[in-house]
C-alpha cells in the first residue's frame, strides 16, 4: 500500500483512482479478495491520509456498494469521470 500511495499519490487528498490501486494491491495478496474480481470498486476501504506531524490530513470511507464518503465532512465523494 505504501507503494501504490508513493507512486499515485498527488500529494492533496485521497481520490477515487488511488483507492482503486490500493484496492488492486490488496487483491494481490489476499487469495479470497484476488477471486472476487467481479467486484473491483465495491471492497470497502476506510483510508486514512497521515500527514509527517502524525496528523489526519484526509479520510476517505468506501461501503461495499462503492458508496463513497469523507467522514470528517460527512459529504459524499464525487467519482473521478472515467
Amino acid at each position: 500500500v505504501r507503494s501504490v500511495a508513493r507512486q499515485y499519490f498527488d500529494g492533496r487528498a485521497i481520490t477515487e483512482g488511488l483507492l482503486n490501486h490500493i484496492e488492486v494491491a490488496i487483491r494481490a495478496y489476499d487469495p479470497c479478495l484476488s477471486c472476487a474480481t467481479h467486484a473491483l470498486g465495491r471492497m470497502p476501504l476506510d483510508v486514512v491520509l497521515i500527514g509527517a506531524d502524525g496528523a489526519p490530513r484526509d479520510h476517505v470511507l468506501r461501503s461495499h456498494a462503492g458508496d463513497w464518503s469523507r467522514p470528517s465532512s460527512g459529504a459524499p465523494v464525487v467519482p473521478a469521470v472515467r
